[in-house]
């Protein structure tokens, strides 16, 4: 068989791997390069090249920045002072905590973690207010979910890099800069917590539809609120290095610092000023992310090497009718990863569609940068159903809300999400 047909046949067997979850995310990524590697397609010295990426680098050493950041009061201290001052208001104490959970949505690579930090202190204070926590929790979920990874902090700083590694490894000479997802999502963001804070509400029903579950987002809110008070100068580390790695990224170009450096001299200095342990950094990784990642960018090579991408690429572009239309192009593109999320994880669903999207841009001759951050901000929105991401059904569950509930919800939230990713994306970066 030719390495395209062999491409093509591990390709498909692997998103069957990853729908069917029978292996981890991250085992069928290794399963599928280790195909690559037996069957000729990449030889040994790309696959060690995908383990050393330097994206790849970044990624696990920014988790340990961002687990360094989280033993600080930070969350704690933000909490209370949001308390403090919204009493009385609903619209406030809603908007205290919605901005409270997207703001830490950004230092942390995750929509559930943050939701189950902040859940428990909306529920306590509204009860307290006599409302009832469906009123307002289908808002804290949906911003959540939609506004993560919008920003450039955190785990935010190095999207870009991770999306340079997509198009780099899909045979693309597009970059992008660091603001760059920013500046594509920021408009929904804000118009997302606009409305989640504003308008959700008025749509949520008063009682719980269903008997409400707390979803053991207690515990996980006590992690982050009940940490152990580290003494001053492990505070301060805490604070002056994840910050100090931020600001650093953002200035990477001036700086003349590679990205994967920064993250990696922050990681480092967590350990050696004490602020986490060995055991703690090494514990603070999510590796099936990094074993997923670093099979992506294999699977991407060899859909590049092969031509298995560009075929697909051609034959999609083909099918679209060769159309040039910014708005058609960027509602294919939302559509298709937003349907597909409702069914299956958001990250499978990106994985999957990166490759397709990048090569479908190259044989158009359009410039895909902004194609693969509209999969992300449509898989991002997936919220109608609770396979989309594990954040629905704890809002479900939190809130008492049924599966006819929250499609009643999620309808204007959709038509928002679809209109102004589109719109915005086909003004501030048009394919053609």
């Amino acid at each position: 068989m030719s390495p395209m047909t062999i491409t093509l046949i591990i390709s498909v067997l692997t998103v069957i791997g990853f729908l069917t979850r029978k292996f981890t995310l991250g085992t069928t990524a290794m399963m599928a390069l280790l195909a690559f590697l037996l069957t000729g397609v990449l030889d040994a010295k790309t696959v060690l090249g995908c383990f050393g990426n330097a994206t790849a680098v970044m990624l696990v050493a920014m988790f340990i920045v961002a687990a360094g950041f989280n033993k600080t009061q930070f969350v704690k201290n933000v909490a209370g002072m949001v308390k403090n001052i919204s009493k009385g208001s609903l619209t406030k104490v809603l908007a205290g905590y919605v901005i409270i959970a997207v703001l830490l949505c950004q230092f942390i690579k995750s929509n559930l973690i943050p939701f189950c930090i902040v859940a428990p202190l909306l529920v306590n204070t509204v009860k307290q207010m006599g409302y009832k926590p469906s009123k307002v929790i289908y808002s804290l979920g949906i911003a959540c979910i939609i506004c993560c990874q919008t920003l450039p902090l955190g785990g935010g700083a190095t999207a870009y890099a991770e999306f340079n590694e997509y198009l780099l490894s899909n045979g693309a000479v597009q970059q992008m800069g660091i603001l760059t997802p920013m500046i594509s999502r920021l408009p929904l963001m804000l118009v997302m917590m606009a409305y989640a804070i504003f308008i959700a509400p008025r749509f949520a029903p008063d009682e719980p539809v269903v008997e409400t579950t707390d979803m053991n987002t207690e515990s996980v809110a006590s992690k982050a609120l009940d940490v152990k008070a580290m003494d001053p100068f492990h505070e301060r580390c805490g604070y002056i290095i994840f910050f100090g790695v931020t600001v650093a990224l953002l200035f990477s170009t001036q700086l003349k610092l590679p990205a994967w450096e920064i993250c990696f001299a922050g990681a480092v200095l967590m350990v050696v000023t004490g602020v986490l342990s060995p055991k703690e950094a090494v514990n603070a990784v999510p590796w099936w992310v990094f074993f997923l990642f670093v099979g992506s960018i294999g699977i991407a090579n060899a859909l590049s090497v092969s031509g298995a991408g560009e075929a697909i690429g051609t034959l999609l572009a083909n099918l679209a009718g060769n159309t040039h239309s910014s708005i058609l192009l960027y509602s294919l593109f939302f559509l298709i990863p937003y349907v597909a999320t409702q069914f299956m994880y958001n990250m499978t669903t990106m994985m999957i569609l990166y490759p397709i999207v990048i090569q479908v841009c190259l044989a158009l001759g359009a410039n895909p940068i902004a194609a693969v951050i509209v999969v992300q901000s449509a898989a991002f929105s997936a919220i109608l159903t609770p396979m989309a991401t594990g954040t629905v059904p704890y809002f479900m569950g939190l809130g008492g809300y049924d599966q006819k509930t929250i499609l009643k919800m999620g309808i204007i939230p959709t038509i928002i999400c679809f209109v102004v990713t589109v719109v915005w994306n086909s003004i501030a970066f048009p394919l053609f």
